[in-house]
């Protein structure tokens, strides 16, 4: 198991690559990128890819 943000793993392996490992669209990937999300993918021995995105809790928007 080998785990890398996801920004790094992009450039890799290219945005499109990523997105169908994970099985999302490309502009999906983008725009997570682009947000600036925290997101940890897990590169698996079996040769399949999971994420999880790191988050506070709880993680609410103040609104004011």
């Amino acid at each position: 198991m080998n785990q890398i943000q996801l920004p790094e793993l992009v450039a890799q392996k290219g945005q499109a690559a990523v997105a169908e490992a994970l099985g999302v669209t490309p502009a999906a990937i983008h725009k997570a990128i682009r947000a600036g999300r925290q997101i940890i993918v897990t590169a698996h021995d079996d040769g399949t890819y999971t994420a999880e995105e790191l988050r506070p809790f709880p993680s609410q928007k103040n609104v004011a």
